[in-house]
């Protein structure tokens, strides 16, 4: 396939460094590795998927496994396999919903509750080190620039 010169002038202005995608993996991959050094929880490590759908039990408290997904923006299959993991580990707990037999509400155990009191701390320290080069105003805008891409 022969490209037209409009196609050559508009890639020779492309720049990978300059693309969104490839600078939020970057940063991505930046604050994954700072994460697991800081998640290592008693004998639980934590991924930030897990951390996440556990996080989202603390601060709202018991959830339908549907309604945890959407809220930890996982899809079902996901959430499932990430409350199984969870519920293996003994930090969650599951139970019939109590007005509808084919949902699943989950919670956190005492075990759960115990393990976010630590990964909140570690988790807040994670995100400290990953917006470190940033200045408080700098911090503030990113995520709601960030948010702002993501609603």
């Amino acid at each position: 396939m022969k490209a037209e010169a409009s196609d050559i002038a508009l890639h020779e202005d492309y720049a990978l460094d300059e693309q969104i995608g490839f600078r939020l993996r970057l940063a991505l991959q930046r604050h994954t590795a700072i994460f697991f050094a800081h998640m290592d929880v008693g004998d639980i490590g934590l991924t930030q998927t897990q951390f996440a759908v556990l996080a989202r039990l603390w601060e709202s408290g018991e959830s339908s496994q549907n309604e945890l997904g959407r809220a930890a923006a996982l899809d079902s299959a996901t959430i499932w396999g990430v409350v199984q993991r969870l519920q293996a580990a003994g930090l969650v707990a599951t139970r019939a919903h109590p007005s509808d037999k084919r949902r699943r509400v989950v919670g956190l155990t005492g075990l759960g509750r115990d393990t976010m009191h630590t990964a909140i701390a570690l988790a807040q320290r994670s995100n400290e080190e990953t917006l470190a080069p940033l200045t408080a105003t700098e911090r503030k805008s990113l995520i709601a620039l960030l948010s702002k891409l993501s609603d």
